[in-house]
């Protein structure tokens, strides 16, 4: 699917509300209508697709007790205020990463991906039996809302580059798209970091604004038309090791839900997330197969000197948030990186060592 096919089929510049949309949740019967907006184009492979799925699966168990409508990137708000939206009360809802929001709280982003950090399965261990809930609910009660671990992207992509890396003088004054914390490790590589939603980013590389941009990883890179711009697909990506989207509830209004409601929202987001993880699994190494045979793209690894500075830079970063005067955001770090040090020990013995014996004797 060619970038041009897939923005016109997915509407990412999708049309204002109007002012009917923008009335109170219905409740006719007992039955109640929530609005979920979202960070992702109509559509949108994995990400947009899953945020459907969800809002789809909770209207269907409800029985339309609860009925959830998806408005996405740009049909209700703006695709980085969704959050703003449920805080606001202009959405139920929302759906997208939680490190978008740092500027609310540096310590959303460990709840996303942080460099050099958890794999997809260790944060959700953190999550759910390691304590992480707990302090994410901490964080968000300051807004009035609650979140959800929603999908998983795994390890995600590194990026595309105009041109070749060859050290970490190449990457210097690179103006990239990268979001998080992965954005605060490249700027002290030297980059200059912007991040923007889906919808934005090829036309930035196209016009120059953009020398170099990560989204997530083939499955949706190949429909946003990357390699239409850039050549070099570099991975893995160091900052987004376990990348995790989020689902976030106005924390009033679910409470005010009856029970089973309740769980029926965070039991299909818990199944969202393992489905979603699925659907990349599958997708991106077809993907791909397709950017490298159809498309002329040069998949390559990163210099042994940039994941080296870029290790260097990720210590820094979370040495300072672990002496941050906010207690939040240092409970938060300190949590990660001791759950961190527990987990990686059975991915190193077990799962790694798995992985590496597969590659070196099993060939079919």
């Amino acid at each position: 699917m060619d970038r041009r096919s897939f923005i016109k089929r997915a509407g990412v510049l999708g049309v204002g509300a109007t002012a009917g949309s923008l009335a109170a949740p219905a409740v006719a019967q007992g039955n109640i209508t929530w609005r979920m907006v979202t960070t992702w184009p109509k559509n949108f492979p994995g990400l947009g697709v899953g945020a459907q799925r969800l809002a789809d699966r909770i209207t269907t168990a409800s029985g339309g007790r609860l009925t959830v409508q998806v408005y996405s990137a740009g049909e209700l708000v703006p695709p980085l205020q969704s959050l703003d939206a449920v805080i606001d009360g202009t959405a139920e809802m929302s759906h997208g990463a939680a490190y978008y929001w740092q500027n609310k709280s540096t310590a959303l982003s460990f709840f996303t991906g942080v460099p050099y950090g958890m794999t997809s399965r260790e944060l959700t261990a953190w999550v759910r039996y390691m304590g992480g809930q707990e302090i994410w609910d901490e964080i968000y009660d300051q807004f009035g809302v609650q979140g959800f671990l929603s999908g998983d992207t795994g390890t995600q992509a590194g990026g595309w580059f105009k041109n070749e890396l060859t050290g970490v003088d190449s990457v210097k004054g690179l103006r990239f798209r990268t979001p998080g914390l992965g954005g605060r490790v490249w700027e002290k590589l030297g980059v200059a970091v912007t991040n923007m939603a889906a919808g934005e980013i090829f036309q930035a590389l196209q016009s120059g604004t953009l020398d170099a941009a990560e989204f997530v990883g083939p499955y949706n890179d190949l429909a946003l038309g990357f390699y239409q711009v850039a050549k070099n697909y570099y991975f893995p990506s160091f900052v987004e090791p376990g990348l995790a989207t989020e689902l976030v509830v106005d924390k009033a209004k679910y409470q005010a839900l009856p029970d089973d409601l309740q769980a029926l929202v965070k039991d299909i987001a818990q199944a969202e997330y393992d489905q979603v993880a699925s659907d990349f699994y599958a997708n991106d190494p077809r993907a791909l197969q397709t950017l490298i045979n159809e498309h002329g793209v040069n998949v390559l690894q990163f210099p042994e000197e940039i994941l080296k500075a870029g290790a260097d830079a990720a210590k820094e970063i979370m040495t300072e948030l672990r002496e941050s005067d906010d207690p939040l955001v240092k409970k938060t770090a300190e949590s990660f990186i001791e759950s961190l040090n527990i987990v990686r020990a059975r991915s190193k013995t077990t799962d790694g060592a798995f992985v590496n014996a597969r590659e070196s004797y099993f060939d079919i």
